[in-house]
């Protein structure tokens, strides 16, 4: 009998915190003291995320709150700089967030970890509002150059598929 692979599904966390891009750096602050999270999705519209604010880039700010760089290490720490200068959320955030489906692997959600770097990885689903658009979103995946093959699993919501 073979042992089942456990998924993404089985050890993420249910209860989610987000925050809206407009989100100031003090909401973001309370949010994950009071939530006890060490960073929170950043997401628009119907819930699409589009990046994630953690608490290295909330540091950021506060490092180079007081502290002046000189132009060479300005020039070297650029996003810092920016990030420093930031209130919301979309200037603090790192993006474009880099997500998982619900149905993948662990070794699949930790290669992705490790190739783009991150210590958090955002759930999506493969469920859209609209079915008409499952064919146009595949047509688009196909479009990518480099992509071989699309398989598509998208579901709409109520489709019962």
């Amino acid at each position: 009998m073979t042992p089942q692979a456990f998924t993404v599904a089985d050890v993420m966390t249910k209860k989610v915190v987000a925050v809206q891009p407009g989100a100031e750096f003090k909401e973001i602050v309370a949010a994950m003291e009071r939530w006890k999270v060490t960073a929170v999705p950043v997401v628009e519209g119907e819930g699409r995320v589009v990046g994630v604010v953690s608490e290295a880039d909330l540091l950021l700010k506060e490092e180079l709150h007081d502290h002046r760089l000189g132009l060479v290490e300005q020039m070297r720490r650029l996003d810092a700089t920016a990030k420093a200068g930031s209130h919301r959320a979309e200037d603090l955030m790192t993006s474009p967030a880099v997500s998982v489906a619900l149905g993948a692997s662990l070794p699949q959600a930790a290669r992705l970890m490790a190739a783009h770097r991150v210590k958090r990885l955002p759930v999506v689903s493969g469920e859209v509002r609209d079915s008409a658009l499952i064919p146009l979103a595949a047509r688009l995946a196909r479009a990518v150059e480099g992509v071989v093959d699309v398989r598509c699993e998208l579901t709409a919501k109520g489709d019962g598929r």
